[in-house]
C-alpha cells in the first residue's frame, strides 16, 4: 500500500526559519528583531555551507563571528546582534544548554559619548523641519522619546489634560510616561483633527483597521477600527502586513524621518552628526543643565539602570572634567 503523503506532510517538521519565526513571535519580539535575526541566522547557515546548526556548534559560532569582524568589519553593536540572534537559534529554537554558549565572547563596543546639540542649535535644527516632520522632531526633543516610540504612539496614549505621553511596550517591554510639551497641545490637537478625517475616509471605504499586538485583534475584534487605537503619525498610504498579508494604514515609515532631519541639520548649517536620537541625547543633557535631578531624567528617559543616565553628566562638563584651563585665569 502507498504511503499516506497528506499524513506524512501534516506530521512534518517546520522548517528552521519558520521555526525561529514562530518563537520570535511567541515572545513578542519586535517585527525588526525578527527580520535581523533570521537574516544572520540565514547567513550563518549559508557561511557554512548549508549545514544544519544542529550540526556546528562553538567553533563554528565564533569563526562566523571571527569573518564578520575580520572580512566583513562590521562593528562592534553589530557583530553582537549576529551572536543574540545565534545565542537565539540555539537556547530558544534548538534547546541547546550547551556550555560553550556562555563562552561565545562579546565584541567590545568602544565607548563614545553622545552627540548633544546645544540648545541654539537645537532650535535652528526644528526651524528647519515642516508639517508632521516638525511635530516628530519636537516631540523627540520635548519629551525624550526615541524615534520608534513616538511613531507607534496611538491616539489614547496622548493625554491632553494632563499634558502627558505614555509611552507602551518601549525599549526592554517597559511602559512610562513623560511631559507633553505645552508648546505643542496646540498643533498636535490641530493634527489629530487631520487624521480623523482620513480615519473617517478609511472607515467609509471599508478600511479603518489597524494592526494591535499581543493577539488583541481576537480579545477585542472591533478595537482595530476604533479612533483611540489609530496611530498618532499614520501612514500617508496603505501597505501590507509582512505578517498576516492585511493591507492596513501603518504608522509612518522611520525612514522618512530621518532624511528630513538630515536635510534639517545641513540647512541649519549644523556641523555635529545629528539624528533624530541626538534630539533625545539634547533633551536629557538640557533637563540636567536645568538643574532636574537625574533620578528624574531617568524615569523619563526609560532607563533601567541610572548609569545608562549617567553619561550625559559627563557632556556637562566643560574642558578636563569641568577644570578651568590655566590659559583662561590669565
Amino acid at each position: 500500500m502507498a504511503p499516506d503523503n497528506s499524513t506524512s506532510h501534516q506530521t512534518a517538521e517546520p522548517r528552521l526559519l519558520d521555526q525561529v519565526k514562530a518563537k520570535i513571535r511567541l515572545k513578542h519580539y519586535s517585527l525588526r528583531t525578527e527580520q535581523a535575526y533570521v537574516d544572520w541566522i540565514r547567513r550563518f547557515i549559508l557561511h557554512h555551507g548549508k549545514r544544519h546548526p544542529k550540526e556546528m556548534g562553538a567553533v563554528e559560532v565564533e569563526a562566523f563571528l571571527t569573518h564578520l569582524a575580520v572580512a566583513g568589519r562590521v562593528a562592534a553593536s553589530t557583530q553582537n546582534q549576529a551572536k543574540s540572534a545565534l545565542l537565539f537559534l540555539y537556547r530558544e529554537v534548538l534547546g541547546s544548554e550547551l556550555p560553550w554558549l556562555d563562552n561565545v565572547e562579546k565584541a567590545k563596543a568602544p565607548k563614545r559619548l553622545p552627540v548633544v546639540l546645544t540648545r541654539v542649535e537645537a532650535a535652528a535644527l526644528l526651524q528647519q523641519l515642516q508639517g508632521v516632520h516638525w511635530l516628530i522632531g519636537n516631540l523627540l526633543y520635548g519629551s525624550g522619546l526615541r524615534l520608534m516610540e513616538c511613531l507607534r504612539l496611538r491616539v489614547k496614549d496622548v493625554d491632553f489634560a494632563r499634558q502627558e505621553i505614555l509611552i507602551r511596550d518601549g525599549k526592554g517591554f517597559k511602559d512610562r510616561v513623560t511631559m507633553l510639551p505645552r508648546l505643542l497641545v496646540e498643533p498636535l490637537q490641530n493634527h489629530l483633527g487631520l487624521v480623523e478625517a482620513q480615519h473617517q475616509r478609511d472607515l467609509q471605504a471599508g478600511r479603518g483597521d489597524v494592526h494591535l499586538s499581543y493577539a488583541l485583534d481576537r480579545k477585542y475584534p472591533n478595537a482595530g477600527r476604533e479612533w483611540a487605537w489609530q496611530y498618532v503619525f499614520p501612514s500617508p498610504g496603505l501597505s501590507l502586513d509582512p505578517r498576516s498579508g492585511v493591507e492596513r494604514r501603518h504608522h509612518l515609515q522611520d525612514q522618512a524621518v530621518q532624511r528630513a532631519i538630515k536635510q534639517a541639520v545641513h540647512h541649519a548649517r549644523l556641523t555635529k552628526p545629528a539624528t533624530p536620537h541626538t534630539l533625545r541625547h539634547s533633551f536629557a543633557t538640557h533637563l540636567l543643565e536645568s538643574g532636574y535631578d537625574i533620578r528624574t531624567v531617568q524615569e523619563l528617559l526609560g532607563h533601567s539602570d541610572v548609569s545608562t543616565t549617567m553619561i550625559y553628566t559627563h557632556v556637562l562638563n566643560r574642558g578636563g572634567k569641568g577644570v578651568v584651563s590655566p590659559l583662561d585665569r590669565l
